[in-house]
């Protein structure tokens, strides 16, 4: 069994704090760090997708710094859930999945997720183990413990139903199923994003009426995409993948803003912020913000594929774009693609590359066209929706497309 961290309350508690959007209630978590024992940290997340990008890893990275401090991680993986669909930013019912949809998820979940956290120290636990025992009377005794007044104080379920919006009765069940969780793990402090924090409070009003103390919640940002204005989503094209080969996520990391930077290192980083503030002080006295983007690409690479993978990437990347074959400061270009795709001729043309298709095909054809370095021989080449990918034409023309 690890023990608890010897660091300083203030310390600790600065560490936890670091990126995070709100804490409830400081002082209950200050009281409960002071108390010495190992607190029970919980987060759950269902497994609504077979890959985690770095949206999701905001608060992956917070479990982790409670870990450091040698308290108890249980991640949870909500198979049970997952199959009701929490609505949660969505103005209408989520499809849900099914069990064998849920399960696949939560297999590549259980692997990327020790990619962050310490497996030794980690308990993994699956909502269905006390959620499918409950039965019919148990969700009816459960369901007499809230009310649908207080159900509707949920900002997206109040919004639908002023607009006459359908809400299905399942969707209600989740958030009381969300704090079922907390009582079953006995959770001390809950972890979540912020479009997560009414559910959270659910768990908490759940654990007083279960005559637990009730956790303390930590809420995280919602970590922007690529694009620095939306949301990291796979749907839009504007996500880095933890999966991905670490030459796609070094390349991706290397083309945000200077200013959404230094939001993806304080959420994403483990260097220390007294590191971080030193490195805004050192570009404000004029040092390249490119130098803080590569050891910033370069740890997360790391992190998820290896030392001499990241290393292997910055070489390829200086290579690419230092010598001269490709300019560091391309145009990024979004396109959506439709059902069957979007081709390579019409890319060319939204891109503005070329003035017509007919123009585009005999580019292709004299081998001018190259997607990601590699030359295109086929004019019926096409792109689907979540593809990314450096688009040339001839020596001049480039830009990072993304297509949604």
């Amino acid at each position: 069994m690890h023990e608890i961290s010897a660091v300083p309350i203030g310390e600790a508690l600065a560490l936890l704090k670091r990126g995070c959007d709100e804490l409830i209630v400081e002082e209950d978590l200050v009281r409960k760090l002071r108390s010495g024992r190992r607190l029970r940290v919980k987060l759950g997340m269902d497994p609504t997708a077979p890959d985690l990008h770095l949206g999701h890893t905001v608060v992956i990275n917070k479990l982790r710094h409670f870990q450091d401090l040698g308290h108890h991680v249980q991640f949870l993986i909500g198979d049970f859930t997952g199959m009701i669909g929490d609505p949660t930013g969505k103005n209408q019912t989520r499809p849900p999945l099914s069990r064998e949809q849920i399960q696949e998820n939560a297999r590549t979940y259980r692997e990327q997720v020790f990619k962050i956290l310490d497996r030794e120290k980690t308990e993994i636990l699956f909502n269905s183990a006390w959620s499918d025992r409950l039965g019919a009377e148990g969700m009816i005794r459960l369901a007499a413990r809230y009310t649908v007044a207080r159900m509707l104080e949920r900002e997206d379920f109040s919004k639908r139903f002023r607009a006459n919006q359908p809400i299905a009765i399942h969707e209600l069940l989740y958030p009381l199923m969300q704090g079922y969780d907390s009582v079953a793990m006995k959770a001390d402090v809950e972890l979540g994003g912020t479009d997560q924090k009414f559910n959270l409070l659910v768990g908490r009003e759940l654990q007083k009426d279960f005559g637990q103390e009730p956790q303390c919640i930590l809420t995280m940002p919602l970590l922007e995409g690529l694009d620095g204005v939306n949301k990291m989503s796979k749907s839009l094209g504007n996500y880095v993948g933890i999966a991905e080969p670490p030459g796609e996520i070094f390349g991706k990391l290397m083309s945000v803003s200077d200013e959404l930077m230094w939001r993806y290192v304080e959420l994403l980083s483990f260097e220390p912020m007294a590191q971080v503030r030193g490195w805004r002080r050192e570009v404000a006295d004029g040092r390249n913000p490119r130098d803080i983007k590569v050891l910033f690409a370069k740890e997360i690479v790391a992190r998820f594929h290896g030392v001499r993978a990241a290393e292997a990437a910055e070489a390829e990347f200086e290579r690419r774009f230092r010598h001269g074959m490709l300019p560091e400061d391309m145009r990024e270009l979004q396109f959506h693609a439709p059902a069957s795709g979007l081709a390579v001729t019409e890319t060319l043309k939204l891109a503005g590359f070329v003035p017509s298709l007919s123009e585009a095909q005999r580019l292709i054809e004299q081998g001018g066209v190259r997607v990601d370095g590699q030359r295109v021989a086929d004019r019926g080449l096409r792109f689907t929706a979540g593809q990314s990918f450096v688009l040339q034409a001839g020596k001049r023309r480039v830009a990072r497309i993304v297509v949604k």
